[in-house]
């Protein structure tokens, strides 16, 4: 697997994204937009990354934190204040996630890896689902929108227009104690209203961050099969959006 960093900047700092993709593979491929968890572009979520592009597409991770954040470990108080910084911050969630888009995107054509007949779909993971619901709703151009264990699903300023264009897959615990289910109701509700093809996978006993393989708490814990089964959910996902 081969990962290029890639620099811009959003209102005056420093950021850098991660294109990943398998260099073995030569022929052009579908792109997918990634918004890491919390920790940011770092080495758990490029391993994630690759698991996702496997030989069939090319991902583009998104760093909403900044330059060299993703580098050094941290405490989950620091992670979660690093989280609400952005989450907080609509205006710039979405401009720093529609910049990410841009600059890897057109780093990914320079480089040849972008099937240019293929529109660019999206996921998310934990803060990440939250941030790319987010671009989505504003009206980026995604094709699909998929997210995992998704932290913060309802818009952050409520009453916002439901833009998204696309399709919405969101996989969720039943048990997940960090969004509970009355908030993934409620974005069923918001994707209803708004016209949204949608699909929401409740999953009976599952908890938060079952696709983050360093996860190993009561609330927030690995599921190795489900986290697999998530990854061909959303590649059947994607196949049949047009």
């Amino acid at each position: 697997m081969a990962e290029q960093k890639v620099p811009y900047q959003v209102n005056g700092r420093q950021f850098e994204g991660m294109i990943v993709w398998d260099d073995s593979v030569k022929t052009k491929r579908p792109v997918i937009f990634s918004q890491p968890d919390w920790k940011g572009v770092c080495a758990d979520t490029v391993e994630m990354a690759r698991d996702v592009a496997g030989q069939d597409y090319v991902v583009l991770m998104a760093d909403m934190y900044g330059k060299g954040y993703g580098d050094t470990p941290k405490t989950r108080e620091q992670l979660a204040a690093g989280m609400r910084a952005v989450y907080k911050d609509l205006p710039f969630t979405i401009a720093c996630g529609n910049a990410a888009c841009d600059a890897l995107l057109a780093e990914a054509n320079k480089l040849g890896l972008v099937d240019p007949a293929k529109k660019t779909s999206a996921i998310g993971y934990c803060a990440g689902g939250g941030f790319v619901l987010e671009q989505a709703r504003a009206g980026a151009d995604f094709k699909a929108v998929i997210v995992y264990h998704v932290t913060n699903p309802n818009p952050v300023v409520p009453g916002t227009p439901c833009n998204i264009k696309g399709r919405v897959l969101a996989i969720h615990g039943a048990a997940d104690p960090v969004t509970p289910k009355p908030m993934m109701d409620a974005l069923e509700q918001e994707l209803t209203n708004a016209k949204v093809d949608w699909q929401i996978v409740m999953v009976g006993g599952a908890v938060h961050s079952f696709c983050d393989p360093t996860a190993n708490l009561d609330a927030s814990r690995y599921d190795e099969k489900l986290c697999r089964q998530s990854y061909r959910l959303t590649r059947d996902f994607i196949a049949d959006t047009p």
